[in-house]
């Protein structure tokens, strides 16, 4: 990755000049959500310009916009590796959980079991909670608090033959550990069970094969990885069938794919959406794995975006590790995440021993360096398991395929200051 070119990815981006107090701002918050390349602000205009009119229409507008649709469920299945019409927008990944979980109550049972883990964020936990109304009980799965790892004995302990569906962390937006969902999957599925992946962390740094790992339902949402903000879910198509959505008595919106979205769709964001993913795709095109630029290339658009995916990951990993290296060199300094050699995102967590997080927080963003403190809505993990809560959480530093080595140093450079500050009674 010697010759990745990180200017040439920063110059797509318009807010990367953006500067605080005369100070270049460092966007190190990319976990709750990367910034916007200037093709995919274009496109959001150049829809609302051009095309902007509802579905369905004999006329000009409406005709594009119902190509914009289809052009756009085509590319979203060819980033998760689906068909076009298992793929359902909505305005973000939560609603699109409970409109899952609306759905699926009508099928639940008094005395059926849920199976949701401690290491999600709320969207894949709340609203698979709420099917306790429908008389499901609930079991959450245990995190080996020392490999930040879900603990699978556990989960294996509570699947049953009443279990009707497991919810799971594809990756952990709060410390950036990846789970190896396949083989949750595999026994899931051994009971009978429907499983529901979040992936909304994961998919900013990896390709995603949802016919690979075999789950049933997998949640994303583009604003994660240079896209606006919305909600994509992949169905299964024998699910998708019989699911039983909620949704305006007509006969043409009770059809797969319209009969999981509500009212008329975010056309524009759905359009920028699809852009966000021809971004990482022509950034597979134009570097290989080694970085040297392709003259002419064969590969198919999700070869293409398996390949931008891979090469983002790679350098953004790069950092990372460089960044974990010297934070463990440095004393107050607790790092929270999988242990070295596991698989990972390249975000990186950690605390400053006797000060609060957001005081932390608060004086990186006064240097222009932005990056997040609290619990990131993984409240289970980051206030129960790991009883953060007092200290303010974990701060959370995400590095992204626009961020630099300068940009690490500059963090790092803060923290040691911070760091150095004397203890009380000290």
């Amino acid at each position: 990755m010697s010759n990745y070119d990180v200017q040439y990815i920063r110059e797509q981006f318009p807010s990367i000049k953006k500067k605080l107090a005369g100070l270049p701002v460092a966007y190190l918050d990319g976990p709750g959500g990367t910034q916007v390349p200037k093709r995919v602000i274009d496109k959001i205009t150049e829809y609302l310009i051009e095309t902007n009119a509802n579905e369905g229409g004999a006329f000009e507008t409406s005709v594009k916009t119902d190509k914009i649709m289809e052009e756009a469920r085509i590319i979203c299945s060819e980033f998760l590796g689906c068909k076009a019409h298992e793929v359902a927008f909505g305005s973000s990944s939560t609603t699109n959980s409970f409109m899952l979980a609306f759905a699926l109550m009508k099928d639940i049972l008094p005395g059926d079991e849920i199976i949701v883990t401690d290491l999600d964020h709320l969207c894949n936990r709340s609203p698979w909670i709420q099917l306790q109304d429908a008389g499901a009980i609930i079991k959450s799965v245990r995190v080996n608090v020392e490999e930040m790892k879900l603990d699978f004995d556990d989960y294996k302990s509570k699947l049953s033959p009443r279990t009707r569906l497991v919810a799971l962390n594809y990756a952990s937006n709060a410390v950036g550990t990846i789970t190896d969902v396949k083989k949750y999957i595999e026994l899931a599925h051994e009971v009978g069970a429907i499983t529901v992946v979040d992936a909304v962390h994961y998919a900013a740094h990896k390709p995603i094969d949802v016919k690979e790992i075999n789950t049933d339902i997998l949640i994303c949402s583009p604003y994660k990885f240079f896209g606006p903000h919305l909600g994509v879910v992949y169905i299964r198509d024998s699910l998708f069938d019989k699911l039983k959505t909620i949704k305006v008595d007509a006969d043409d919106l009770l059809e797969v794919p319209h009969k999981f979205q509500t009212g008329t769709p975010c056309f524009e964001n759905i359009y920028g959406t699809a852009e966000a993913i021809k971004f990482i795709a022509d950034a597979g095109e134009m570097f290989d794995h080694d970085g040297d630029k392709k003259s002419e290339s064969q590969l198919t658009l999700r070869e293409k975006i398996i390949t931008g995916m891979n090469i983002f990951d790679e350098y953004e990993e790069r950092l990372a590790f460089y960044l974990r290296s010297q934070l463990y060199k440095m004393p107050k300094i607790k790092i929270y995440g999988p242990q070295e050699g596991s698989e990972r995102t390249s975000t990186v967590s950690f605390t400053i021993d006797k000060i609060n997080s957001d005081i932390v927080a608060k004086h990186l963003g006064s240097k222009g360096i932005y990056a997040w403190a609290g619990h990131f809505y993984a409240k289970t993990l980051v206030n129960e398991v790991l009883n953060l809560q007092k200290d303010g959480g974990l701060i959370r530093v995400g590095v992204s395929p626009y961020n630099t080595m300068q940009e690490i140093d500059r963090l790092l450079e803060e923290v040691s200051i911070l760091t150095a500050v004397p203890l009380p009674g000290a």
